[in-house]
Formats: C-alpha cells, sequence, structure tokens
C-alpha cells in the first residue's frame, strides 16, 4: 500500500472541509454539501472519501444507517502541515521570503500590518523568556 500523502489534494481538501464544518458525516451528507457549490457525482464522493480513508485523513465509524466519517486530525494541525510542506517545497525550508511575498505583493491593510507586528512582539517575547 501506498504511504499515506501528508498534504491533502484540492478535491481532498475541500472534502475534509466539509466534514470539518459538519462534524461526523455520511456520504450523502458531503454530497450533498459539495452539490451546494458545483456538480459532482456521489460516486465521486464516495471514492474520494474512501481513498481518504485509506490515506488515513479520514476515519469511519457505523453509523445508523450509514457509515459516519470524522477527520483523524484537526483542521489548525492539516493546515500547519500544508503550509510547512509549501513553504520546505516553494521556499527551501525559509518562511522570509514568504513573508516578504505576503507584504509586499498582496498589499496588507493597515489592521493585518498591525496584527502582524503584535505577533511578532509576542513572539520576540516568548524567545526572551526561555
Amino acid at each position: 500500500m501506498k504511504p499515506a500523502k501528508s498534504v491533502p489534494t484540492d478535491q481532498e481538501l475541500e472534502i475534509l472541509k466539509v466534514i470539518w464544518r459538519l462534524g461526523p458525516s455520511t456520504v450523502r451528507e458531503v454530497y450533498h454539501e459539495l452539490l451546494k457549490q458545483r456538480k459532482i457525482a456521489y460516486t465521486t464522493v464516495l471514492t474520494m472519501m474512501g481513498i481518504l480513508e485509506r490515506k488515513g485523513h479520514l476515519k469511519k465509524s457505523p453509523g445508523e444507517r450509514a457509515y459516519l466519517y470524522r477527520t483523524a486530525k484537526p483542521q489548525e494541525q492539516v493546515t500547519a502541515g500544508m503550509v510547512r510542506e509549501f513553504i520546505d517545497r516553494v521556499f527551501s525550508g525559509s518562511t522570509k521570503p514568504l513573508l516578504v511575498h505576503l507584504v509586499e505583493d498582496r498589499g496588507l491593510s493597515e489592521q493585518e500590518l498591525a496584527e502582524l507586528r503584535e505577533l511578532m512582539q509576542s513572539a520576540e517575547k516568548d524567545k526572551r523568556k526561555k
């Protein structure tokens, strides 16, 4: 068996987001949620959720009438892994180029810049305590 890919694909992430939002869900519930956004076949959702289970991203348990799927990891943990993988792949593990890009190219608002300053000051204080 192939080892689990640590970072979900776009379509897998779409399904994970639905389950994070709804909580434990059946394939049919996920299918109906995805239908609100775009046309998708029930069998595609069923297949993708099976793949997510085999990869270790979902866990299933018997429900009243159908299996209930829940995420194996909290959203924050998956997101952190995706960000780490992106930084490693795109910026060779260095966060500075990403931050420079966000500040210079994304046109952050004054409020966003102020929040970043607060985060940086808090991180500096935490480092001094250690």
